[in-house]
């Protein structure tokens, strides 16, 4: 895609929590289609900032633009129905409710748009390759299916940009291969993906890495993709 096509902008973005300043004057962009990895150390800033991001949070100072949509103009009614409708959102933790099943969490997305749809539900859980697990619970499934029931409630309502905060950061190794190919795959649908991680190899996976420290933009990396 053109890289015109901007689907995160970030201007001048300041982020304070009282004295401290947690974000700082950071200038970012991510195209539409890019697989993006942000990296730092704890504390360098990349949760705030994936939080400001995903209108989880709002900026102190500066712009963030998403899909062409000031954020700072948004309400919170309307941050949320932005989150329902152009985010989806994948976790370290898992955040699925332990009495419904995998299908019911993944429906539970689609409560924003006040529709529930089954088949697409069911399909989505087909995608990531659970249509065996769809009635069972999260405590009958292993870490690496949960995760993949996350990643199908973050697909559900077909959102244009998925961000995954440290999604495998859970997972044994067999199943943080499973989640990585499966983002990547997405990625090559068309997808756009932004991932938070500290692991230096996770980061390579992607078209290219932007690195925070203190809060500041310290650099970013290209990187050749294999495929």
């Amino acid at each position: 895609m053109n890289k015109e096509n901007w689907v995160i902008e970030t201007r001048h973005l300041v982020k304070r929590f009282g004295q401290v300043t947690a974000l700082d004057d950071i200038n970012i962009r991510i195209a539409a289609g890019e697989f993006v990895a942000i990296m730092g150390a704890s504390g360098s800033g990349k949760t705030t900032l994936m939080n400001i991001l995903t209108c989880l949070d709002t900026a102190s100072d500066g712009k963030v633009i998403l899909d062409g949509v000031d954020a700072a103009q948004l309400n919170e009614e309307q941050r949320q129905r932005f989150r329902a409708e152009k985010i989806g959102l994948v976790f370290q933790q898992f955040h699925l409710i332990p009495y419904l099943t995998a299908l019911e969490n993944v429906m539970l997305a689609q409560h924003y748009h006040s529709v529930t749809d089954e088949p697409s539900a069911t399909a989505v859980l087909n995608q990531v390759g659970l249509a065996h697990r769809i009635n069972h619970l999260p405590s009958q499934l292993s870490g690496g299916e949960q995760q993949r029931v996350c990643i199908a409630r973050a697909l559900v309502n077909r959102p244009p940009v998925i961000f995954a905060d440290e999604p495998t950061g859970n997972l044994d190794e067999t199943n943080e291969r499973l989640i990585l190919q499966l983002l990547t795959e997405l990625n090559q649908q068309g997808r756009t993906i932004v991932m938070v991680t500290h692991n230096p190899e996770l980061g390579k996976l992607a078209h290219r890495t932007i690195f925070l420290q203190h809060g500041k933009f310290l650099h970013e990396e290209q990187h050749i993709k294999q495929h």
